[in-house]
Parts: structure tokens; sequence; C-alpha cells
């Protein structure tokens, strides 16, 4: 690399990459087209009916994915849904989650893990995350029990599961649900099986921008037949069938219009068969990117666990200040005025929202958090979850380029940009101080 070359951007040199990343792109071909072609020449865009009978379940296309979808996470039923955040609502009311409930969660994930919990009337208990696969501590869930803990709601973060059976022994323990919230994870393997197969229901997501997508959509798997009835009532207008089907037990069978269409259906199914391939592309992109960022101490890649696998749906990185003597605000700027896509920390952990710290979700109230049911004491002070708190503000930083159609091109350009920053690392620290 010539001196000109080494110049940094942020310093007046030309960036390592000038245009756009690509678009991510799932590959909607001929598959797909076909598929959606078939389902419009019918003229039937849903096979839902808010009424008993076959019609209840959806039509033939819902029904296909979800039989396919049930077989490749080798569970029992899967039950789709127009959106993973009305499967995570529908999977905490099948729970029987509601007013008084708490269900342990993490700060460190989309919001609607814990909006899912809160749509029920229940309060979220944020427990803290640990340093190599992101998830929930289970050491942290185990203080964070009460006698009105419900469920443990694990994220199986950026594409790696969490530490499932320690999670689970501890909801087997104390008579409660584990589930998991595997929106970012579908294909990972964990242990003998895979990410979305421990918990008593797992939830998935396709929207456009994970690994396979019908646009919006989600889908929960699970083998419990009861659970499996009960997202489907919530799915689908529960409270009106219930006398017709013969089900006695209606607490939280209300039911909204959560339902998938034989259009996004038709889609899922060869995205589905494609799964495999872009969980492989994103395995192979990863890879060379911890390879080229090996000599690199001061970034710490993303940890793979024994007997497991990881989907990257996003790359997560560590950063040590101390290794280059500037912060990783510094380096990111550095980073980003080379063109290189990154984000600096994930999302705010959720308990420092608006929401929360005002504890104000239903009207002016305070409800649920000042519900007359609920008996504890909803606690969001800063501070609570501090590994949570140290990945967000000073260490971690992710990026997407590991998904399709990135390729070595964009692998190579991450690292040479590190190359410059680190050949910079005296201005850099110079401008920190400054």
């Amino acid at each position: 690399m010539t001196s000109e070359s080494n110049a940094l951007a942020l310093f007046g040199g030309s960036p390592v990459r000038a245009e756009p990343y690509p678009p991510h792109t799932t590959i909607i071909d001929d598959a797909e087209k076909k598929a959606v072609a078939e389902v419009l020449d019918t003229g039937h865009l849903s096979g839902f009916s808010g009424v008993w009978g076959p019609r209840f379940l959806g039509g033939p296309k819902v029904r296909e994915f979800e039989e396919r979808f049930a077989g490749y996470l080798a569970a029992a039923h899967a039950v789709s849904f127009n959106s993973a955040t009305s499967a995570l609502h529908a999977a905490i009311a099948a729970a029987g989650i509601g007013p008084g409930d708490e269900v342990i969660t993490t700060p460190y994930t989309m919001s609607a893990t814990a909006s899912a919990i809160l749509m029920q009337n229940a309060i979220p208990v944020f427990a803290d995350i640990e340093e190599r696969t992101y998830g929930l501590d289970p050491d942290s869930v185990e203080a964070c029990l009460t006698p009105r803990t419900k469920a443990i709601l694990t994220v199986n973060l950026f594409g790696h599961p969490s530490r499932l059976d320690a999670l689970s022994r501890i909801a087997e323990r104390h008579g409660i649900l584990l589930i998991e919230d595997n929106c970012q994870s579908l294909g990972a393997r964990y242990k003998d099986g895979l990410a979305g197969d421990v918990g008593a229901m797992a939830i998935h997501s396709l929207n456009y921008h994970k690994t396979i997508q019908t646009g919006e959509g989600g889908v929960v798997v699970t083998n419990d037949e009861d659970l499996a009835t009960r997202l489907q009532l919530t799915r689908n207008h529960g409270e009106v069938v219930v006398r017709d089907m013969g089900w006695t037990d209606i607490d939280n069978t209300l039911g909204y219009n959560y339902r998938l269409t034989e259009i996004q259906a038709a889609m899922g199914v060869p995205q589905l068969e494609k799964l495999d391939y872009f969980v492989d592309v994103r395995q192979t992109l990863a890879g060379r990117l911890t390879e080229s960022l090996a000599g690199f101490d001061f970034l710490v890649p993303p940890v793979i666990e024994d007997d497991c696998s990881h989907a990257f749906y996003l790359y997560p990185l560590r950063y040590k200040a101390e290794g280059l003597g500037f912060s990783r605000h510094v380096f990111l700027k550095a980073l980003a005025a080379e063109g290189i896509n990154m984000n600096e920390g994930y999302v705010r952990p959720i308990y420092l929202e608006p929401l929360y710290q005002e504890k104000l979700v239903y009207g002016r109230r305070g409800c649920p958090f000042t519900c007359a049911f609920y008996e504890g004491e909803a606690s969001f002070e800063k501070g609570r979850c501090p590994v949570t708190e140290r990945m967000h503000f000073e260490e971690l930083f992710v990026t997407n380029i590991c998904r399709y159609p990135n390729g070595e091109r964009e692998i190579q350009e991450f690292a040479t940009a590190v190359e410059k920053i680190v050949a910079n690392a005296d201005k850099l620290r110079m401008l920190e101080t400054a």
C-alpha cells in the first residue's frame, strides 16, 4: 500500500469503496413468479375464513408452506402469521400469559420481542446478555425469576443460538416455558438439531431483509398440539369459533387478523428451498472476513460455540479501544468514511426507551405497570444490564456485508479499510484528543 493510497478518506484520501453496496436480494426468480401467478390465476388471494371449518386454517398454499416449514425444523406444527411481531404476540397469548405475569427476556433485540409481552398486559423483565453469543445469560435469568415468572423469551441474536440447553433446564426446573425468538437465526445449527427446535415455541421472521422472505410474514413452530391450536385461534378471530370447535378453555382465545395471504405463502415455498444456499453464502463470507481480520487483536470476531453453527444474519464484532488507543466511535467514523457498511452498537437497550422509562403503554395511567393484578415492581433503570450497555455503548458493532449478493470484493474492502485505519492510528489518536 503506497503512502497515497494509505491516506484515510477521513483526512482527504480516496475511500476504499465509493459506490453503494448492492441491494440485498433473496433471488426472487421464476420459481416465485410461477407460484404467485398460479395463485393469481385462481382469483383466491386468501383461503381463510373467520368461522370454524376447513378454511379456518387457511388456503392450500398456506397449509403447504406451513407443512414444509415444520418439516425443515423437524417440528410437529408450524403456524404462519402476517408478521413476526404478530407471531410473537400470538406465542405469548398461547402460553397463557396475561395481567400480573412476568416474562424474562433480553433488552438487546428488536423492540417487538418485548412489546409482544406488553400486548398481553404482562411485564417484560430484562435479564442481561452474555458476551459470547449475545443471548440471555442463564445466571442473570436465574436472578430475575419470581413467583410471577411464566416464561423465558430468549433471542438467538445475529444468527447464533443462545445457551438453549441451560435456559431450557431453568424453565423445566421452575415449571415455565422457554420460547425462542429465532427471527435472525433460521438455519443455524444447535447440537443435533437447529436453533428454533428447543423451546416450547419458536418464532421466525419472513421480513424482506431476513435470510428468506415473503415481504412480511412470520411463523411459529411447536411440537405441542394445544399450543398450535391456541396460536391458530389468536391468528384468526378465535373468540367466535371456540364454541363450534368444542374448545372449553377460552382464556387468551381473543383473536386478531394475523393471517398470511396465499400469495405470501406461495412465495415462501421456493424461498424455503433456497434457505440453505443463502445460509451457506453468509457462512462462507463470514469465515473469510474472520480470517482477514485475524491479525487485528483489537477486534473480537463472532464466537461459534461447539456443536453450533452461525447463520450470520449480521456479523458482530467487538472493538477493544486499548488496542489502538482511541474509541470505537472514532474507529467507526474512519471506517464509514472509507465507505464500509456497519452500525455502531446494535439497538438501544429496550428498557432505556421512553415507553419503559415513563412506564406508559395504554393511556396515561401506567397500565400494565400499575395494573391491580401486578404485585411486582417493574425496574428499568440505566445500569440494569451492564453487559448489554457495555456492548452497545462501548464495544459492539455489526455489519451486514456477509449477505447475498455481496462477495469476496466486499470482504477484502473491509479488511483493507481496517489496514488503513491501523496505519493512521497516530493521527486518529490526535483526532480524539483534539
